[in-house]
């Protein structure tokens, strides 16, 4: 090799090891986090963090679908959260979780209806049970509050005993809560009204707020909403109910027309009685003579058939045949399934369009005329395997 070549050669590598080195230099590693978004378990649940972060807690976390799972209080305080849908809760529902808080527990819920002044109620069963009134913030006359506090002022402020600083909570401000009886030994306030009123009820206590997204998934981080549910549940055992659901149809009936109910079914027993009364003389026991196999046969077909319908003796059929093909052809199960009929059609020598008809899944009820055709062919293309 010629010096020139040499020369060349050692600068095309001197070349690529600075282009290398430079690459090098420019790149840099770096995180990234991709948002994918709220899990299934998030999205169905909205208040998952909620429940998460009260077991975190160490506190016992329940999540029922109804008031069955509402135990008397014994022992340990109790604390259930209503934070679902009460539009179908009925007034017995109702005196039940109102006497479940006189017994001992602690009730914590959203108001959901407005007080109505023509009517003296609000038609929120607890509200009213309570004598606590929801207002709309903008139909009373409340001050605006002072330019260096307008900040503060939208959220609400909760004050503990012995705690100088007050928890800040992002309630809605379009709504208040009022004590018509004057019984609460805790509220929360903003500029704008009251979001959080906290009554004693017999040996029990309530807690009741305007609105209860600040334990949402997305808000639950934000403030001292956390700090809140916290602060409501310490020291006790949680159920949360998302939704009250009212009294099905069978129990509304069994309450309020129990004797029509036994007159209905007395009657219903005695027209089966009178159904089930012979209807002639009975039939004589049959020989043994008369038990052939032929009988038996129709006996177990006739027994199928009524059992699980067309379909099953079909199918029956249908495996029988694919059974037979795969021992004629052991490739045969995997096969396409135009292959399979071809197949077929050409051990049997029938159409290959008329297998593909015999071969398909059952459908809807065949007449007796075609399905005893249908399985008379079937029969015939098994026998020519």
């Amino acid at each position: 090799m010629s010096g020139a070549r040499r020369l060349a050669l050692a600068a095309s590598g001197l070349a690529l090891a600075l282009l290398g080195a430079w690459l090098l230099g420019q790149l840099h590693p770096y995180r990234e986090i991709v948002e994918r978004g709220p899990t299934p378990q998030a999205r169905a649940n909205p208040y998952l963090a909620a429940e998460l972060f009260l077991r975190r807690q160490g506190l016992e976390v329940q999540r029922a679908s109804g008031l069955e799972a509402l135990a008397a209080p014994a022992g340990r305080p109790q604390t259930l959260l209503l934070l679902g849908g009460r539009e179908h809760m009925t007034p017995r529902q109702a005196e039940r979780v109102l006497d479940w808080v006189a017994a001992g527990g602690h009730l914590v819920f959203v108001a959901e209806r407005l007080w109505d002044e023509k009517t003296g109620r609000s038609g929120d069963l607890l509200l009213d049970g309570l004598g606590i009134q929801q207002h709309l913030s903008a139909d009373l006359a409340i001050g605006e509050p002072r330019d260096g506090d307008r900040r503060r002022a939208e959220l609400a402020r909760f004050y503990v005993q012995n705690e100088r600083t007050p928890a800040y909570l992002a309630f809605d401000n379009a709504f208040h809560l009022y004590d018509s009886r004057h019984r609460a030994y805790a509220w929360a306030n903003s500029g704008e009204a009251t979001h959080l009123l906290q009554v004693r009820h017999g040996q029990g206590s309530v807690t009741v707020l305007t609105d209860a997204w600040i334990w949402e998934n997305g808000e639950i981080g934000a403030h001292d909403h956390a700090w809140l549910l916290w602060h409501l549940s310490r020291g006790s055992q949680v159920t949360l109910i998302y939704r009250v659901a009212g009294d099905s149809l069978a129990t509304l009936l069994l309450r309020h027309f129990p004797a029509a109910l036994l007159a209905l079914a007395l009657l219903a027993g005695g027209l089966v009685w009178r159904a089930s009364l012979r209807q002639g003389p009975p039939l004589p026991v049959a020989g043994p003579a008369r038990r052939q196999l032929e009988e038996h046969l129709r006996a177990g077909a006739d027994f199928l058939l009524h059992r699980c319908g067309q379909a099953c003796l079909l199918q029956g059929l249908q495996q029988d045949i694919r059974r037979r093909a795969g021992q004629r052809d052991p490739g045969f199960a995997e096969l396409p399934e135009e292959a399979q009929w071809q197949l077929l059609a050409r051990f049997a020598r029938l159409p290959a369009g008329h297998i593909g008809r015999l071969m398909r899944p059952p459908g809807k009820a065949l007449p007796a005329a075609d399905f005893t055709r249908q399985v008379a062919d079937l029969q015939r293309l098994r026998n020519a395997l």
